[in-house]
């Protein structure tokens, strides 16, 4: 009856679950076996003493060793500066000595005349005692404008020296298949010793002057002298008898003779048939070239009178004829 009489409107009891008198004597057990446990204690770290590994063992038995920094005294550091300066006076002086004989060189080029310039052509060992008689660079004096035309005039001249020599041979067999031909092999002869120099003098050098420096004079002489080279290519091609040239009627009238002497004239005959093409052609594209130039005729008669009188052969000429008039005219005033 004590559960009937008791209040139903009391506080109710706080009821704890920790203490309980079983939890109560299980936290109690834990406590007093662990304590207050510390690893560091003297105790503790002598369990370990045994198990623990020397640290020789692991690392290397050399300390490492960080690399102190030297620092250089003021006296060495100024010596090395200057030392430097020194050396990068002398490169300074070297490239300079250097810049100063190449513009040296440029500028005596550009002021030095073309015909002053060591010659080069034709280009002969340096033992041979006769010396080159023209200076030639198609790089250096014909604009990038000319130099394909120059170069084709070149070999013009090239193919027409090889023709004449082929001529000689062409000629010798003619001379040998008929004894009467002699005339035509001592032609052929004087023909490439005479065409091949004067060739080059006078229409090949012309026409390299006036692409050199753009001369109107050397224009129209050349012009004048390669007109008759293409017409004399035609009568080479030709081929009159007793003439000296091996052409297509003295080869023609070789077939009944001697076939195979007739074949080595027709070779060469038709040599001479293309160089007569070959110069009309050139002389067509030399002629286009001179029209782009602007030079006139005016311009060649005015560079023909200022070489004329700037030349010093016909400056001491006229001066020995004025001296010799005034000579002359003075013993006539004296006899009188």
């Amino acid at each position: 009856m004590s559960g009937l009489d008791s209040n139903p409107f009391a506080d109710p009891v706080d009821v704890n679950p920790f203490q309980d008198a079983s939890v109560t004597q299980a936290i109690s057990g834990v406590n007093e076996s662990t304590g207050e446990y510390n690893p560091f204690t003297a105790n503790e770290m002598g369990k370990y003493t045994e198990t623990t590994i020397p640290v020789s063992k692991t690392s290397s038995s050399q300390p490492a060793v960080l690399p102190t920094s030297v620092e250089q005294s003021p006296q060495a550091t100024a010596a090395a500066a200057q030392a430097n300066l020194v050396k990068q006076q002398e490169e300074l002086e070297r490239k300079a000595a250097e810049l100063e004989r190449k513009e040296q060189e440029l500028q005596n080029r550009s002021n030095r005349d073309p015909g002053a310039k060591e010659n080069n052509w034709p280009p002969l060992p340096r033992f041979f005692p006769i010396k080159p008689c023209f200076y030639q660079n198609f790089e250096e004096d014909i604009p990038e404008e000319y130099r394909r035309i120059c170069k084709r005039m070149y070999y013009l001249w090239m193919f027409h020296s090889a023709t004449l020599f082929l001529n000689i041979l062409a000629c010798l067999a003619y001379f040998t298949a008929d004894a009467a031909k002699g005339v035509d092999f001592g032609l052929s002869i004087l023909w490439f010793i005479l065409f091949t120099p004067v060739s080059f003098v006078c229409w090949y050098r012309p026409v390299y002057k006036a692409f050199r420096s753009d001369s109107s004079f050397s224009f129209f002489f050349f012009f004048f002298v390669f007109f008759f080279q293409v017409a004399v290519y035609i009568i080479q091609s030709v081929g009159i008898p007793s003439w000296g040239n091996s052409g297509w009627i003295s080869s023609i009238s070789m077939i009944r003779t001697n076939l195979a002497v007739a074949v080595v004239m027709m070779v060469v005959a038709g040599f001479f048939t293309v160089n007569a093409v070959l110069g009309v052609i050139l002389l067509k594209m030399v002629h286009s070239k001179y029209r782009n130039t602007g030079a006139s005729f005016s311009k060649a008669q005015q560079e023909f009178s200022q070489g004329v009188l700037t030349n010093r052969t016909f400056q001491s000429a006229a001066a020995s004829a004025a001296t010799s008039a005034a000579q002359g005219a003075f013993s006539g005033n004296q006899g009188n």
